[in-house]
């Protein structure tokens, strides 16, 4: 609008050579700024900056020469100025970002980025073959940096990623084991056929097994030295071959499963953490893995992590039979080393103990060591525990896993459906010759 005068009070307007009108105005900042677009008609150009003008006036305008940096290096830059990440989230970060966000958007501003750019780019992962919960992984992290960008930085002036449910995973539901089958597969990984494996000089690899303390050969020449040592685990399980039995990590299963704990938190444990007089673990740490395979020892996954859990009187002799044959007496040795002495690395572990053949032959295929904790959490939220006890147990801040747990095994609609079924079985009896009616009473 412009004054008596003839001169506008924000800003002005200028016809190009071009014939096409561009706005300039100042900013918050007292600097002069040019309109990016032009416009084909005088009264387009000065709607464009009456609008700038409440922009400004209400706090939502943002510099459009900063909505020109890449996402790239923005979101670069995000990762590493954001406070508190852990390693293995910073690993992941970076992973989505080079993988599946920078090859599409990365090249894009900030400034240009609109809703059905990111709408394209999902359907892009999607139909590329990337799976659902790997596109939400993504799309959740573009929906942090954006954010950032524009709550933060006000950068651009409002969020773009704002397609509903393209954030939400749907984790397909892990098995829980039976107390018996947590036992059973205590014992399981620490079976070892007794054999060996050699090479001929024709490539080819033979097979020596022990049956009833008497070594023999076995009449196959296999082609590589794993389809040998494969044959000779599955005679060691179906009673083919003598079997001895290392209870090294027997302690490691069951205090994982009936204490809850994730694998950095088991594998971080020290002697002293272990106070079986009292009956308790404590966790004070955990190890990360990164992706480069460095082990970095830090605190656990939650402020609630660190914390001290009871252990169940069932497995205290196992762990007092560990502590006395695999455990060094220097109260800061490790609870669970690996075969050096080291850090005990998953790798290592599911190598040592065949793992995935294990839980294969209990029936149970795909079962995650991250599934004894599942089971643990499930048999503590069947006590009846109260939330934040379970809470305090399973090491989270948050009351959402715990409130998962304690519906999972509440059956709440169950017990209305009997609490209902119990008043009409009373009512009939009631009804019966010598009983009561009922009268009904206003509710209030």
């Amino acid at each position: 609008m412009a004054n008596k005068d003839g001169h506008r009070r924000f800003g002005n307007i200028r016809k190009l050579p071009s014939g096409r009108y561009q706005i300039r105005y100042p900013g918050p900042d007292g600097q002069m700024r040019s309109g990016s677009e032009t416009y084909e008609r005088k009264g387009d150009a000065e709607r464009a900056l009456s609008l700038v003008e409440a922009q400004i006036i209400k706090g939502e305008w943002t510099d459009p020469d900063r909505g020109k940096v890449k996402l790239r290096d923005y979101a670069e830059n995000w990762i590493s100025q954001r406070p508190g990440l852990r390693p293995r989230t910073v690993d992941l970060y970076t992973w989505l970002l080079k993988k599946h966000i920078t090859p599409y958007l990365g090249g894009a501003q900030l400034g240009k980025l609109s809703t059905a750019m990111i709408r394209q780019w999902r359907a892009d992962l999607l139909g590329n073959g990337v799976s659902v919960s790997v596109a939400a992984k993504a799309y959740r992290l573009l929906r942090a940096v954006l954010m950032t960008a524009a709550e933060e930085d006000h950068i651009i002036p409002r969020n773009p990623c704002r397609i509903r449910g393209a954030g939400d995973e749907h984790a397909q539901e892990r098995p829980v084991l039976t107390v018996a089958q947590v036992f059973d597969l205590a014992d399981r990984v620490g079976r070892r056929p007794v054999g060996n494996v050699r090479k001929l000089k024709n490539g080819a690899y033979r097979l020596r097994f022990q049956r009833h303390g008497e070594m023999r050969t076995h009449p196959e020449v296999f082609r590589t030295r794993a389809d040998a040592e494969r044959a000779l685990w599955a005679m060691g399980m179906d009673g083919r071959a003598d079997c001895t039995q290392d209870r090294r990590f027997r302690a490691l299963v069951l205090l994982a499963a009936f204490a809850s704990l994730r694998w950095g938190e088991v594998s971080a444990l020290r002697r002293s953490d272990l106070d079986l007089d009292a009956g308790t673990v404590r966790v004070r740490a955990a190890f990360v893995e990164r992706s480069t395979g460095e082990l970095v020892l830090g605190a656990p996954k939650s402020k609630a992590g660190r914390r001290v859990v009871g252990i169940p009187q069932g497995i205290v002799p196992a762990l007092r039979e560990h502590l006395a044959t695999y455990v060094q007496d220097d109260p800061g040795a490790l609870l669970f080393p690996g075969a050096k002495g080291g850090p005990l690395r998953r790798s290592g572990f599911n190598t040592r103990t065949r793992w995935v053949d294990v839980v294969k032959e209990m029936g149970l295929p795909g079962l995650h060591f991250h599934d004894l904790r599942h089971t643990g959490n499930m048999l503590a939220a069947r006590s009846g525990a109260g939330l934040k006890d379970l809470m305090a147990r399973m090491g989270h801040d948050n009351v959402r896993a715990a409130m998962i747990y304690q519906h999972a095994v509440r059956g709440a609609d169950k017990t209305i459906t009997d609490a209902i079924d119990r008043q009409i079985v009373g009512r009939d009896d009631d009804d019966e010759e010598g009983g009561t009616a009922t009268t009904l009473v206003p509710a209030g």
